[in-house]
This record gives structure tokens, C-alpha cells and sequence, in this order.
């Protein structure tokens, strides 16, 4: 029988992505991870068997919670025009899990990672289609919504805060 675990797996995936985030992927050593957790790096070991594995383990979570995050946005949102801004907004709390996106798609060469990141846009992609009307055009201005504000999180980093996603919507509706 397993011991049970003190420090879960998503808390320690949270502070590995943390540190990701911070100062790159080297940053999330066996030795960094075990001073953020508390937890025993042969513990981690164990866990996760190798950095790259831990690595993995980590920007698999990232996306299931933003799945999660979809979920709880979509659920939130009208389905409306002004819904698809109040998705994008809830998507993009500073707070919340797609603040770690930009970490989450620099591993697109990993096919199991690159499958999760194709789906969660083509599911963020459709929920603003059925807000903006749904059809041909809905489809297409929801890609075009979705690339303003990948664009928009990207050049946030290096404090570029002159678009506004309520603009762009008004202008694709």
C-alpha cells in the first residue's frame, strides 16, 4: 500500500511551472523543485523518475487546468457577442492558469503536448464561434479573436498594453 502523498502532485506541478516561469526549464532541477516543495529530491525522483519526466508531468497539469479554466469561463460567459469578450477576459486573469500558457506552448515538439495544445484551441476557437454567431464567420472571426489575443498575452510579457481585446471584437462583429 502507497504512503499518502503530503504535498500533492498538483501543488508541486504548480511550483515547477513557477519556476519554469521564472527562469527557464533548467530551473526545475531535481534540487530547485525539492527546495520550492519541501519534498525530499530522491521523493521526487521516485515520483517522477527523471527531470525531463517531472518536466512533462508538470506542463500536462498546465494544460488540464487550463482546461479547467475553460470550463469555468465558458460556463460564466453569455452566449453573446459581449460572452466572447467575458471568456477571453476570464481566460486571461493574470492569476489564473493561461497566465503560464507562453511556458505551455514552447514544448509543441513533444507530439503528446502539441495533440493538448491543438485541442484547447480548437475548443476556446469554438466557444467564441457559437458567441459570435455561430457558422462561416462566426468560425472565422473566432480564429481571428483567438490570434489577437495569443498576441495580446505574448507582447503583455514585455508590457505592451496598447490593444484591447473589446476593440478587436467590435471590429470582427
Amino acid at each position: 500500500m502507497s504512503r499518502t502523498k503530503l504535498i500533492p502532485d498538483p501543488l508541486v506541478f504548480a511550483r515547477i511551472r513557477a519556476l519554469m516561469l521564472l527562469s527557464g526549464e533548467r530551473a526545475a532541477s531535481f534540487g530547485a523543485v525539492s527546495r520550492a516543495t519541501g519534498l525530499a529530491a530522491p521523493t521526487l525522483v521516485q515520483r517522477y523518475g527523471s527531470q525531463e519526466g517531472m518536466v512533462r508531468a508538470a506542463l500536462l497539469d498546465g494544460w488540464d487546468a487550463l482546461d479547467r479554466a475553460a470550463d469555468e469561463a465558458e460556463g460564466a460567459s453569455d452566449l453573446s457577442v459581449k460572452g466572447a469578450q467575458m471568456l477571453l477576459k476570464a481566460l486571461s486573469e493574470e492569476s489564473g492558469d493561461a497566465a503560464g500558457l507562453p511556458l505551455l506552448v514552447r514544448h509543441l515538439d513533444d507530439p503528446t503536448l502539441r495533440l493538448r495544445a491543438i485541442g484547447w484551441r480548437v475548443r476556446v476557437e469554438q466557444a467564441l464561434a457559437v458567441r459570435l454567431g455561430g457558422g462561416a464567420k462566426g468560425r472565422e472571426a473566432a480564429a481571428l479573436l483567438f490570434a489577437a489575443w495569443q498576441g495580446q498575452l505574448l507582447w503583455q510579457a514585455v508590457g505592451d498594453k496598447a490593444f484591447k481585446l473589446k476593440d478587436a471584437v467590435k471590429r470582427l462583429t
